[in-house]
């Protein structure tokens, strides 16, 4: 059976989102910038990366993110990526190692409860939001008032990923938890 693709276009001039009709992941979003990495964890991403112009690749639940470098124009790029996704999906070829995806996401830390209240404000408010456009921001560590998160997807290189950061995500967490001074990008 053929794969439904509905191609969104997102703030990131860079990056499109390709929608489809079938579960992709369990939740949250797995981001890859190199093709080592894609070959080690999806074999998708690994299809993907191979495209002449792709630069990073990130799975979603339902949508694949796809940015490109400075090489290729979109129009080819599209063309491809929109026919590696058909055939792979159709093929119902494995999207991701699991076990593999297990071992390397990244577990925060919740001894703190600061930590964990801005982990809660992350999953249930800000990761859904930019999700919608193709992006995923995901906790390194907070330290000494400062929350560093990982921009991902159309939020690696977004223009507005600055704003966004600052008066969307550090307002909102500073609002919520008083001991966030500020937040920046890794």
């Amino acid at each position: 059976m053929s794969v439904n693709i509905q191609l969104e276009w997102t703030p990131n001039p860079s990056t499109l989102k390709y929608v489809v009709d079938r579960k992709l992941l369990a939740g949250g979003a797995v981001n890859f910038t190199n093709r080592d990495e894609a070959q080690a964890k999806s074999p998708l991403a690994l299809r993907l990366m191979d495209i002449t112009g792709v630069t990073a690749v990130m799975l979603g639940t339902n949508f694949v993110t796809v940015t490109k470098g400075e090489s290729g124009e979109w129009d080819e790029l599209n063309d491809s990526v929109m026919s590696t996704l058909d055939t792979h999906l159709t093929e119902g070829l494995p999207v991701v190692d699991e076990a593999a995806i297990a071992a390397a996401r990244q577990t925060v830390s919740a001894d703190g409860t600061v930590e964990q209240r801005i982990q809660v404000i992350l999953d249930e408010e800000i990761r859904p939001a930019v999700a919608q456009d193709g992006g995923d921001i995901t906790l390194d560590r907070f330290e000494d008032g400062i929350v560093y998160l990982h921009m991902k997807g159309s939020c690696a290189g977004c223009p507005s990923s600055t704003a966004t950061l600052k008066m969307g995500i550090e307002g909102r967490l500073r609002e919520m938890i008083p001991e966030v001074t500020e937040v920046v990008s890794v």
